[in-house]
């Protein structure tokens, strides 16, 4: 049977069942990064393997990459790019079309809300480490939040997730739709200029959750390639692609990492806390914990540690900054506990 015919990105006419086999996008992050990395000249082979990667992952787009090691290719990358914004630079250079299926799902949608309802179901094809959800207010607010990956352990993912979403509501619109605000979880300073103009809206870091949110008027904004019978057809293919996916619940440290994160500031990061949150007893937690040979103390160190050295890169966050966002009683605190930890004051560690 003759499908309707759609357009893609170059103006020429294809057929709505070749759509339907294009490739899911499952690593297209990884990939994105490692062709940046061939073109700089990096050796490609030590980053890879660095992130318990292979260059068969990265080179065959129908082999899925694991979050977490996309999340640890994405900082090698950009530690030897010297780039603190890979992950947006890298959304704003990639097509779109890459996203695979559930792109053509969205682009053929009857309006923006219909299309965000579809990315918040379908994502999880692409990457089974974030959960999207789109909230039901008059504003549009599309929330992110980590299952099974350790949020503190990434920053560039996220950055591409959030300047993506902004490149798909423009593109699927045709209009320059800037959202209302932009929430992310992990520090910085400031945003380099061009990309503060790239979200056109304040972006606000160490945030409660990960979030867009769009103003009310761009609720019903119509798609300029809606084809309620194309859409149709592809939501049955996502809903079949959906149902080989196992949603996975995640181990108990990652779990108590997140937890643990948002507490730091308050100097209320203490089991007793965490283990409420989590919906179990201390006893429970210890309990889990020690199933996976780790205690709560290594956890709480090893989230401490992490995000030291991430908050040290921040050329404009102080030293007494770190410590109070780390939970600690003062800068000398957290000095000592630096220094034990890996041998060298912050001040080293900040100097190279």
């Amino acid at each position: 049977m003759e499908l309707s015919p759609v357009r893609n990105g170059r103006g020429k006419r294809c057929r709505s069942d070749r759509v339907i086999s294009l490739p899911t996008a499952n690593g297209g992050i990884a990939r994105a990064a490692y062709a940046r990395a061939v073109k700089a000249g990096l050796n490609v082979e030590a980053l890879l393997k660095n992130a318990s990667l292979s260059l068969a992952q990265v080179s065959r787009p129908e082999i899925r990459i694991p979050v977490r090691s996309q999340v640890k290719f994405l900082d090698e990358v950009a530690a030897k790019l010297n780039d603190n914004f890979l992950g947006i630079r890298l959304a704003r250079s990639i097509d779109l079309r890459e996203l695979g299926l559930v792109y053509y799902v969205l682009a053929s949608s009857e309006d923006l809300r219909g299309a965000l309802t579809r990315l918040a179901r379908y994502s999880g094809i692409h990457n089974e480490g974030i959960h999207i959800g789109l909230g039901t207010g008059a504003d549009m607010t599309v929330s992110f939040e980590y299952v099974g990956v350790m949020r503190t352990s990434d920053r560039h993912q996220i950055e591409f997730f959030v300047a993506t979403l902004v490149r798909l509501c423009r593109q699927l619109t045709g209009r320059q739709l800037s959202p209302c605000a932009v929430r992310l979880m992990h520090r910085r300073t400031k945003l380099a200029p061009d990309l503060a103009i790239f979200f056109g809206c304040p972006v606000e870091f160490g945030a409660s959750m990960d979030q867009v949110t769009f103003p009310p008027a761009a609720t019903g904004a119509a798609l300029t390639h809606a084809d309620p019978y194309l859409n149709e057809l592809l939501r049955g293919s996502c809903e079949a692609l959906l149902s080989t996916r196992r949603v996975k619940a995640g181990d108990w440290r990652t779990k108590v990492e997140n937890v643990i994160v948002p507490l730091l500031p308050h100097g209320k990061a203490t089991i007793e806390n965490v283990a409420p949150r989590m919906g179990v007893s201390c006893r429970t937690l210890a309990r889990r914990l020690a199933r996976e040979q780790v205690n709560f103390l290594d956890v709480l160190q090893d989230v401490r540690l992490r995000l030291a050295k991430q908050y040290l890169s921040e050329p404009d966050m102080s030293i007494s900054q770190t410590a109070w966002l780390l939970g600690y009683s003062g800068p000398s605190a957290f000095s000592h506990a630096f220094s034990r930890w890996t041998g060298r004051s912050p001040r080293q560690m900040r100097s190279g």
